[in-house]
């Protein structure tokens, strides 16, 4: 599979199937492989476009290059690499930092949005105190259980399982991650966002502990004509938890977008 040189960074990626651009952007907790139940579905439809953030999976760049800023270039080289001029994007929370910074910074390249269960780098105080209880649980459940829905282990041990294997194979990552992406130019002001005009979805889950389904629907206000979507049973993580309902709403969503 191709890789693409940004910043000091490789870029791993995958193409897959052929139709409008969806590009899919994981989370802390995974890498292209998290996508496992979105790939084969909406590859039918849609040519789908999956990469692993720098450090992440088969990413590489020196520990002092990982910087969440450098998310949306990142992007825009995979795209570039494969001649897209426009595609929708898919993300999943940390992933929101490159929809959402691509979104705002390069509107030009982004037919619709979808930020599922993240706040995309919007910086207001209760994203703040949320980020900082997700590291808090991060540290002490282990991102595998921490992203996912507290009864998930039980009612799908096998799936838990498999969750925290796709993370661990993130073997590259800087210790401090959080740390090395903090300052002000890693931050959408809420005031950036009263001109969006990228059609723009939100989902949210009944059992999202990091980011609580009220905090949510509250940044979803904040992009004019948003929508926002909440899903039940799904902790963080509905992707992987409850993929039929994730891909049905996400489907939805891109049948009425994505070709714009």
């Amino acid at each position: 599979m191709p890789t693409v040189t940004s910043d000091k960074a490789e870029i791993y990626y995958e193409v897959h199937g052929e139709g409008a651009p969806v590009v899919f952007a994981h989370g802390r907790g995974g890498n292209a492989a998290s996508w496992w139940q979105q790939v084969p579905h909406f590859a039918k439809d849609y040519r789908v476009i999956v990469f692993d953030h720098r450090s992440f999976g088969r990413s590489v760049c020196a520990h002092e290059e990982f910087d969440r800023t450098k998310f949306d270039i990142d992007l825009l080289a995979v795209l570039d690499a494969e001649g897209i001029e426009r595609t929708a994007i898919v993300c999943q929370s940390m992933g929101g930092w490159t929809g959402l910074r691509t979104t705002v910074h390069h509107p030009a390249r982004v037919s619709c949005l979808v930020l599922s269960n993240t706040p995309g780098g919007i910086d207001t105080p209760e994203v703040a105190a949320c980020l900082e209880n997700s590291q808090r649980m991060f540290a002490e459940q282990g991102v595998g259980r921490a992203a996912v829905a507290p009864d998930f282990p039980d009612r799908n041990p096998e799936g838990a399982y498999l969750y925290a294997q796709i993370g661990g194979l993130n073997v590259n990552l800087p210790a401090d991650l959080r740390g090395r992406s903090t300052g002000p130019e890693d931050k959408i002001e809420p005031a950036q966002l009263s001109d969006v005009d990228t059609p723009t979805l939100f989902i949210t889950s009944e059992n999202d502990l990091l980011f609580p389904p009220e905090m949510i629907r509250g940044l979803s206000a904040l992009i004019p004509g948003a929508e926002c979507v909440e899903l039940p049973m799904a902790g963080h993580s509905p992707y992987f938890e409850t993929p039929d309902a994730f891909n049905e709403t996400v489907g939805a969503f891109l049948a009425k977008h994505a070709a714009a």
